[in-house]
């Protein structure tokens, strides 16, 4: 059970000394318990208390790295089982399977095609994150597989066998990538852990069934893998997301046994009930959902529900206020006005490319909130439009003085033409109706 922040301050030596940058020692302990900072803050803590507060202020679900670099993944360190209570941090890791019996030059065709599973939505680049290498029994193509992945993609690897032999040949070629090694069972543990702890890889340990899992985990890692990631076996539907619930909520009870990320396979025979068990898998606590499919309609579903899952709801995503073009706009172009909110701003993006009308779109900085409830809370105002255009210096890049505000704010109409000194039109209410507006009443009002 975390502890409160009173409990820590029974910890803490009471000085008041303000050197952790917070000016009580009561204040520092209530931030600790609240995860805002570290208890290396505070220099005079003693070692007692240190011992006594690790376990606490320890992640339920320790923080596991694969690859390095850029393109590094980070999965763990999550803190509750609902997202409301508070976030989730590191969003699932998709992987993509390279069958190592392929023949050379399908491998290359398909790391291709997965290095350029890679869309943008609302301003942010969303992808497949890993190359699973799945040995087909034969430890010399399984290590040329491995080494073609690391030498033609960026992306971490995971490599997927449990004969150590062969674990260990293709680790000679991609040891420096920091692969995640799948998998140690019961059988071959003892193995590949001393092969994750020399090579210092994390580690997936796979057993039949949650209380085998516990005992191999702990038997993992007393042999040395520090770094963990869960396969407690199941493949059906139902039983993988009762054990995925089963583990983060034991992880939440400080049950260190399973407090690691976790790794699925989805069973599916054909893409689409693959992608639908994934879809599952990425809201119910996976860290790792590996996947046979590499089509693009495939994975963009499922990126994109990821990104819905492991958006912060507390922070909206935002865009760079500023002017933004669309088209190829010219002296004679409209200019439109609307919030730094992603999905507002890029929603209109694509309404006025749809028009066929090049356009300059002025975004205001509104902290990442819509039209409306930026206006409801006075960050979307005449006064704040007016001074956005002033700082962006829209006046240079057109000879008109038409400014389109958004239908909704028509209200602002008045006090933004005497804050502005410009003419102001009222657009549609809704985006949707913005390639008609520009088509007609645009092209009316601008002759």
């Amino acid at each position: 059970m975390a502890l409160t922040g009173l409990d820590i301050y029974k910890l803490l030596p009471k000085t008041n000394c303000g050197e952790c940058g917070v000016p009580t020692c009561l204040a520092f302990a209530m931030k600790l318990a609240q995860k805002q900072t570290s208890l290396d803050q505070c220099p005079h803590v003693t070692e007692q208390a240190k011992e006594a507060l690790a376990g606490a202020a320890a992640p339920p679900i320790k923080l596991v790295t694969i690859g390095v670099g850029e393109k590094k993944i980070e999965l763990g360190n999550e803190t509750v089982l609902f997202r409301h209570d508070e976030t989730f941090y590191h969003p699932t890791a998709l992987a993509i399977t390279l069958d190592a019996s392929l023949p050379a030059e399908e491998q290359a065709r398909r790391i291709e095609r997965i290095n350029g599973l890679s869309f943008e939505r609302v301003g942010q680049t969303i992808r497949a994150n890993l190359i699973a290498v799945r040995s087909a029994g034969d430890a010399a193509a399984f290590a040329a597989a491995a080494k073609v992945a690391g030498e033609k993609s960026e992306l971490p690897l995971v490599l997927v066998t449990e004969n150590p032999d062969e674990m260990k040949a293709a680790l000679e070629g991609v040891a420096g990538r920091k692969p995640l090694l799948c998998g140690a069972t019961p059988e071959n543990v003892d193995a590949m852990a001393a092969l994750a702890k020399e090579k210092a890889c994390p580690l997936v340990i796979r057993a039949d069934g949650l209380d085998a899992l516990a005992q191999l985990s702990e038997k993992a890692t007393a042999a040395g893998a520090a770094d963990v990631i869960l396969d407690s076996g199941a493949r059906q539907v139902a039983q993988v997301l009762a054990h995925q619930t089963a583990i983060r909520r034991a992880a939440l009870k400080k049950f260190r046994a399973f407090g690691f990320p976790t790794i699925v396979f989805p069973s599916g025979g054909d893409p689409m009930t693959e992608a639908v068990e994934a879809a599952g898998y990425i809201a119910k606590y996976a860290g790792v959902v590996v996947l046979s499919g590499a089509e693009p309609w495939e994975l963009l579903p499922l990126l994109t529900t990821r990104q819905n899952i492991f958006t912060d709801p507390q922070k909206p995503i935002q865009l760079e206020a500023g002017v933004y073009q669309v088209g190829t706009p010219d002296e004679e172009s409209p200019v439109m006005v609307t919030t730094n909110f992603s999905l507002t701003y890029f929603t209109v993006e694509g309404d006025v490319d749809a028009s066929k009308v090049p356009a300059w779109i002025v975004v205001v900085d509104t902290e990442g909130t819509s039209v409306l409830t930026a206006w409801a809370a006075e960050k979307f105002t005449a006064d704040s439009i007016a001074q956005a255009m002033k700082k962006f210096e829209i006046e240079s890049k057109v000879k008109h003085r038409k400014v389109i505000i958004p239908g909704h704010v028509a209200v602002l109409s008045g006090k933004l033409e005497e804050a502005s000194g410009w003419n102001v039109l009222v657009g549609p209410r809704e985006s949707s109706g913005i390639p008609t507006y520009l088509r007609t009443s645009w092209q009316r009002q601008a002759a």
